[in-house]
């Protein structure tokens, strides 16, 4: 069976065509970095502009990648959620009508989900077993950075989500305030690499590190806005030469990095996983795949790292995920919605070996 998947939550215009959820024929990305580099961040119209001007050649890409036409096309996925609402207006929109013009089932895709699914696009014989469940994941992105308890029937709770700012926009965020460019990650771990990670003791919220017991409702959230205060005045009225600048930069990425890290391996240890999960634009981060491979190997827990062309938005985690949908009869009609933010309850996990829908 194959899925073509659309993807516009934010300012990457994707698609791509996968059969039985997980063999790749054909991906397309355009991305927006440079459009939205002058503002320091996205803006929501500006992308969505974009993609009513991306998304047909997009599309069209892929079928020229696989030397296929839609007739071999058995549904249609795209995101609805959560993301950028005009944003997500222009993938959906678009899948609805192609959907409808080839009589395709629509599967809306919930990106959140997607994310951890992404870490198992080269692996889907490990979705198979239950006794790799219950399964940890550590979502972080730029809009999310969020642990979530996989159960083996797909049921998932979400153990904490940040409370301010999300780990990528803390480094987008870090960067802005140096001057640096956007994206901030890629920008900040490059120039860290010859720092010294211990030059500045950057705050580590809701971990204790200050002395003050982290309340017992907060053991697994994240607070980043702190480190982000604590870096503006830490440079404030400075010039920094480069062996300077490295030294910040450096320790303000272990600050960010080494808590996502402590929660994720505390809930690990709390909740007796066998397997945990990396996915989102911030699991690219070198620092921070390192840290985890060591720190699971030492706990003897197994690790899934989403490959880095599966980290940040794309169309492939889309198409892989909504062949699970489909393949339990989860379908959508034309009043599909979209929404900006993740449910307080998560839905259940289709690609779970004991799901039931």
């Amino acid at each position: 069976m194959i899925v073509l998947g659309i993807e516009s939550s934010c300012d990457e215009t994707a698609a791509a065509l996968v059969r039985d959820g997980h063999e790749l024929l054909a991906s397309c990305i355009s991305t927006q970095v440079k459009l939205h580099a002058a503002y320091g961040g996205v803006i929501p119209e500006l992308a969505a502009r974009e993609h009513l001007k991306n998304i047909t050649p997009v599309i069209s890409t892929v079928f020229e990648q696989a030397k296929l036409s839609i007739e071999a096309v058995d549904a249609v996925a795209v995101t609805n959620g959560p993301g950028l609402i005009p944003a997500l207006l222009v993938g959906n929109s678009y899948a609805k009508g192609l959907a409808m013009a080839n009589k395709l089932p629509l599967l809306g895709v919930n990106h959140f989900e997607a994310h951890i699914y992404a870490a198992f696009l080269k692996h889907p014989e490990l979705l198979k077993k239950p006794s790799n469940f219950p399964l940890l994941a550590l979502v972080v992105s730029g809009g999310h950075t969020a642990l979530v308890l996989i159960q083996a029937d797909g049921q998932a709770e979400l153990l904490g989500s940040t409370l301010d700012d999300a780990a990528g926009e803390a480094l987008d965020k870090a960067a802005k305030i140096l001057d640096l460019g956007y994206p901030g990650g890629p920008i900040i771990e490059r120039l860290a690499k010859d720092g010294n990670p211990q030059a500045y003791n950057f705050p580590r919220a809701l971990t204790g590190a200050s002395g003050k017991a982290t309340p017992k409702e907060h053991r697994f959230n994240f607070s980043f806005s702190g480190v982000k205060t604590a870096l503006l005045y830490a440079v404030k009225d400075q010039r920094l030469d480069a062996r300077q600048l490295a030294d910040v930069l450096a320790s303000y990425q272990a600050a960010v990095m080494e808590v996502l890290l402590s929660k994720s391996m505390a809930a690990a240890e709390e909740y007796a996983v066998p397997m945990l999960c990396l996915c989102g634009g911030v699991a690219c981060n070198g620092y921070l795949r390192r840290r985890f491979q060591e720190e699971c190997e030492k706990r003897h827990k197994q690790l899934i790292l989403a490959e880095p062309v599966c980290c940040t938005d794309n169309a492939m985690m889309v198409a892989g995920l909504a062949w699970h949908y489909f393949k339990h009869g989860l379908q959508d009609d034309l009043s599909l919605p979209v929404y900006a933010r993740l449910p307080e309850k998560l839905p259940k996990f289709p690609f779970a070996p004991a799901f039931k829908s």
